[in-house]
């Protein structure tokens, strides 16, 4: 089974677009990476995507790969085919963590999300997002509240995961 990001942090970005990546992170990067070892800078791929993706997705080799097996399964001709393929190859950007822990975000990725100062980064599973902290405050913590705010006040909800297959 693979390894999971897990946590939130906020990390400095500096006028070049470096930011460093929580360590914890970085261990699963590298153990997701078939092709990494110790001395060699492990890859990630960082997916921006379209005009309603306001945070950078970034995934493991392996966690991309497997997207990447689920696109490839698709016929050849079919339109779903086609714009995942625009979603997940066209609009994302290959690239690799450096020596000293750092992710280097073109200006183009930082444009877009809006990532000036700081950037805040939330595990997702076999994935991380970095977004603009007052982006993700104002709308996804806000939806997790609302989320939660509307069960009752004594609700636990690991029940949603009773009955789920895999068990």
């Amino acid at each position: 089974m693979a390894r999971r990001f897990r946590g939130e942090s906020h990390h400095k970005v500096d006028t070049k677009g470096r930011v460093s990546i929580p360590a914890l992170f970085r261990r699963v990067i590298e153990a997701s990476d078939p092709n990494w070892t110790d001395g060699l800078p492990p890859e990630l791929v960082i997916v921006y995507g379209d005009h309603r993706r306001n945070y950078l997705e970034c995934y493991t080799v392996e966690a991309i790969d497997e997207v990447d097996a689920k696109i490839d399964a698709l016929p050849r001709g079919a339109i779903e085919r086609k714009m995942l393929q625009r979603l997940f190859h066209g609009q994302s950007f290959p690239t690799t963590v450096d020596e000293t822990g750092r992710l280097v975000l073109p200006a183009k990725l930082r444009a877009k999300i809006g990532l000036e100062g700081e950037a805040f980064f939330i595990a997702a599973g076999d994935t991380f997002q970095i977004w603009k902290p007052e982006t993700y405050e104002a709308e996804e913590a806000a939806k997790t509240e609302e989320w939660l705010d509307e069960l009752p006040k004594d609700f636990d909800p690991l029940v949603f995961l009773d009955g789920v297959k895999g068990e």
